[in-house]
C-alpha cells in the first residue's frame, strides 16, 4: 500500500523590506512520504523569499518536469523556476531554457559544495541561473519549526532573513554561489 502525502497548513506572514512585499498567505503544503522536514521547510523558505500571488508549488519530488516552485505570467510562460537540491546539468539547462529566471537552492552542506565544484564550470554560461546555498545549521533550525499546523512569519531586511514561529526564531544564513548575469 502506497504511503500518502502528509498535509501541513501554514499561516505565513511575509515582510520583505528589500522587495517592498508585505502579505499574508494561507498555504496547504503536501509533504511527499520521501520528503524530510528539512526539505519541506526549505520549500517554505524559498516561497517566502520569492512570495508573490502567482508563485505556486510544483507537483512535488516525484515529478521531473516541474520545479519545486514556479511563477507563470498571464500568457503561461514561466517567469521563475525554483528548484531545491542538486540537479544534474541536463535538468539545469532544461530549466534555464524554459524559464526567464532559475534559482537553485542547495542545503546539504559539504555535499552541495562538492556538487557545485563539479558543475560550476558547466553552468557558467547560463545567464539566467542563480545558485544559493543555505547553511546546514539554518536548515536544521528550520526543521525544528515543522508541525502539521504552522504560524510563521518571515522578515527580510538588508539581505538578512529571519523565520519566526510562536515558539522560536531562526536566522537564515544564505551564501550566493552564482549570480545571474542579466537582470530579468
Amino acid at each position: 500500500m502506497a504511503l500518502k502525502a502528509m498535509i501541513h497548513r501554514v499561516q505565513f506572514q511575509i515582510a520583505d523590506m528589500d522587495r517592498h512585499y508585505y502579505a499574508d498567505h494561507t498555504l496547504t503544503v503536501a509533504r511527499h512520504p520521501s520528503e524530510t522536514d528539512e526539505r519541506m521547510m526549505v520549500r517554505l523558505l524559498a516561497f517566502a523569499l520569492h512570495a508573490d500571488d502567482s508563485l505556486a508549488f510544483g507537483r512535488g519530488v516525484s515529478t521531473d518536469d516541474e520545479p519545486d516552485l514556479w511563477q507563470k505570467n498571464l500568457t503561461g510562460d514561466i517567469d521563475l523556476w525554483i528548484q531545491l537540491g542538486q540537479p544534474d546539468e541536463k535538468a539545469i539547462r532544461r530549466a534555464c531554457g524554459r524559464a526567464g529566471r532559475v534559482i537553485l537552492y542547495t542545503y546539504s552542506g559539504h555535499g552541495a559544495t562538492i556538487w557545485w565544484e563539479q558543475i560550476a564550470g558547466k553552468c557558467a554560461t547560463l545567464d539566467n541561473l542563480a545558485v544559493v546555498d543555505i547553511a546546514p545549521a539554518s536548515v536544521q533550525a528550520l526543521a525544528s519549526l515543522a508541525t502539521k499546523s504552522m504560524t510563521l512569519s518571515c522578515t527580510v531586511q538588508d539581505g538578512a532573513v529571519r523565520l519566526t514561529s510562536p515558539e522560536a526564531s531562526v536566522e537564515i544564513e544564505l551564501a550566493v554561489r552564482k549570480h545571474p548575469r542579466t537582470p530579468r
